[in-house]
């Protein structure tokens, strides 16, 4: 009984591992987005930190059109980083995680 219960709970620190180092290559995992027409450019990470901004010099010269710009673009590269991090970090924990039986009925 003790060697199962040794076994699950290595099996959960190795999860935990995995996710802490998913975490760590989501933030080299790099998603461009830009705005329909190009005038703005942004770069963010898959751990959604924002890394870069290439903004268009006509779009300096009206600021409530570049507001709207880069919330609109910032919210597609953010929708997308998350995905991604949803996805991996999801995979990472369930690939770790021990068979425990009655468990998975819980996650459906």
């Amino acid at each position: 009984m003790f060697g199962d219960m040794m076994g699950m709970m290595n099996k959960i620190k190795e999860a935990q591992d995995n996710v802490e180092k998913t975490k760590e290559r989501l933030k080299t995992v790099f998603i461009d987005e830009q705005s329909s027409d190009g005038l703005l450019k942004v770069t963010v990470t898959a751990a959604r930190e924002v890394k870069s901004i290439d903004i268009a010099d006509e779009l300096l010269e009206d600021k409530e059109q570049l507001e709207d710009y880069l919330v609109l673009t910032l919210n597609k590269a953010i929708a997308k980083a998350s995905d991604i991090n949803e996805k991996e970090l999801g995979a990472a924990a369930k690939d770790g995680m021990p068979d425990i039986p009655g468990l998975g009925d819980m996650f459906k």
